[in-house]
């Protein structure tokens, strides 16, 4: 049986000793829940920031106001900030992001419910990914949580 994906990130944590940090908005510090149910996270997760207001994003994260202004909360330019800034303000080795509309309302024609950025910032790389969920709101913060979760995975194997 193939491990759980968080308990494979934690090993690769560990295995290149690296330390990570998330910063969450859609996704309500569902990411940081589903990390710590790993018995001994604490080896490797420095903690989260759940940034759901805009304003939490630019004081704790830094995210640029202009870069909210221009592109949205919801944009690969912003899930970069974040990502950055966790990494900066917790002094992990490795930031993740997610910022989404999770819905059932909020969507717009250019952004619909279940457009969710992720974002991957450490000191040698920093990448965006953009998702299209279907499902409920539950089911486009699980499926975002486990994206990131991939992308962390995706990124320490390739080391």
């Amino acid at each position: 049986m193939d491990k759980p994906l968080e308990v494979l990130v934690g090993e690769l944590l560990r295995r290149h000793n690296l330390k990570l940090a998330v910063a969450e908005s859609c996704t309500g510090g569902l990411a940081s829940h589903i990390i710590t149910n790993v018995p001994g996270s604490s080896d490797y997760y420095l903690g989260g920031v759940t940034s759901y207001a805009n304003q939490v994003k630019v004081s704790l994260l830094q995210v640029s106001q202009a870069t909210l202004e221009v592109h949205g909360a919801v944009s690969a330019e912003t899930v970069l900030e974040m990502a950055r800034g966790v990494r900066l303000a917790l002094g992990a080795d490795i930031g993740v992001s997610i910022s989404g509309i999770a819905g059932p309302s909020g969507g717009t024609p250019e952004k619909p419910v279940g457009t969710v950025w992720i974002g991957l910032s450490s000191a040698r790389d920093e990448l965006a990914r953009h998702f299209l969920w279907q499902g409920d709101r539950l089911t486009i913060k699980q499926q975002s949580v486990e994206a990131a979760l991939r992308l962390l995975v995706e990124y320490m194997q390739a080391f």
